[in-house]
């Protein structure tokens, strides 16, 4: 059973930038694809960046490409989330996600395991 507990959120203005990080207990987490989501009031969680067990693989979602970038430490059982120029519309809860690593990464929530979350706002 794996626990995740992000964190690094909070308030910034437009253009500029946050860390999240998403550290892991209660298992072996090399053994873990893991994944950013986000959820805005209103909306459905959508997913934002994937990276497999080894970091050697990525994905990021359109919307982010370019701006935020996932990366992991296995040393530290962490997954981090850099995000550069920050904008309104990223405003929203951030979750970490992880899954078995046979099942490689994925855009959809099918993922095992969630955190509680890290509020992210970005004022205007």
């Amino acid at each position: 059973q794996v626990q995740l507990v992000e964190s690094g959120g909070g308030l910034v203005q437009a253009g500029g930038s946050l860390r999240l990080s998403c550290a892991a207990s209660g298992g072996t987490f090399s053994r873990y694809a893991a994944g950013w989501f986000r959820q805005a009031p209103g909306k459905e969680r959508e997913f934002v960046a994937a990276i497999s067990w080894s970091g050697g693989s990525t994905d990021h979602a359109d919307s982010v490409k370019g701006r935020f970038t996932i990366s992991r430490n296995n040393a530290k059982n962490t997954v981090y989330l850099q995000m550069n120029s920050l904008k309104p519309e990223d405003t929203a809860v951030y979750y970490c996600a992880a899954r078995d690593f046979i099942q490689g990464i994925t855009r959809s929530r099918q993922y095992d395991y969630w955190g509680q979350g890290t509020q992210v706002t970005v004022s205007s």
